[in-house]
């Protein structure tokens, strides 16, 4: 016996049309991630915080850096740790698995034995290792000396975290929640100091360094290094500063007074 056969339903015009519109913004999508990455990352930040002006792009005519006078800086004070924690969202818990993205060191000089307090956290390297040895490209500098990880791109090889001398960097191993909307994370990737680029890129101040100003230490200056107008250059000139390995001739962003 011969079966009935069933005819396709016609599709309509509006149909392929909305299915076609649908198909060309996916594509655009795609595009995107793959011939920019960490655009993405910063389009979902503000598109989270509206209120927030756009940033108009980092500039090589800048280099942001960061001062910091270790004879300001008190033995036991936490209080920029604290507001790193804070404003990134992370736990500030002490485990060897939790994040830090800045630390208090003591440091000791061994032929006087003066001890010392300094913060640590990603010297933002003019020439970073952890770029080097990156095969992702996943790590990677500003034009304006600020150098980040772009989470969609991180396989969280810990290449970075090993080449870092600074023990800067810190991978994500448990699932998070309550992510602050402008510091996009995630578990499996690798992440650090940011230098608060979502605040710079609004023309604010790091928040360790407002916590630092509050607290009446002024331990720690942030600015443009390349404009030798602004206060941290100025002091930069006036005063001998120093970079944590020098030997390694990695032209940091943060330098230190006192050390």
């Amino acid at each position: 016996m011969k079966q009935n056969s069933t005819t396709p339903a016609t599709e309509t015009t509006d149909t392929k049309t909305s299915r076609r519109g649908f198909l060309g913004v996916a594509a655009a999508g795609l595009v995107g991630v793959m011939i920019a990455p960490g655009v993405r990352l910063i389009e979902i930040a503000q598109a989270a915080s509206p209120a927030s002006a756009p940033s108009p792009g980092a500039s090589n005519l800048v280099r942001w850096g960061m001062l910091i006078d270790s004879g300001k800086c008190a033995s036991g004070c936490t209080d920029c740790v604290t507001a790193c924690n804070t404003e990134n969202g992370l736990s500030g818990g002490t485990r060897t698995t939790d994040p830090q993205w800045i630390r208090k060191l003591e440091i000791k000089e061994l032929r006087t034995g003066k001890i010392q307090s300094l913060p640590m956290m990603c010297q933002h390297c003019a020439d970073p290792p952890c770029v080097d040895v990156c095969p992702t490209g996943a790590s990677f500098k500003r034009a304006d000396g600020i150098v980040l990880v772009d989470k969609h791109t991180c396989i969280g090889c810990r290449y970075c975290v090993m080449a870092c001398p600074y023990q800067a960097r810190s991978f994500v191993h448990e699932p998070l929640t309550d992510q602050k909307p402008d510091v996009p994370r995630g578990m499996g990737t690798v992440e650090g100091c940011t230098l608060c680029v979502h605040k710079v890129d609004r023309g604010e101040q790091p928040a360790c360094v407002n916590a630092c100003s509050s607290a009446g230490h002024g331990a720690m200056v942030f600015g443009d290094l390349n404009n030798p107008e602004s206060d941290i250059s100025k002091r930069v000139a006036s005063y001998p500063s120093r970079q944590i390995r020098e030997d390694l001739n990695l032209n940091t962003g943060v330098r230190y007074i006192g050390i």
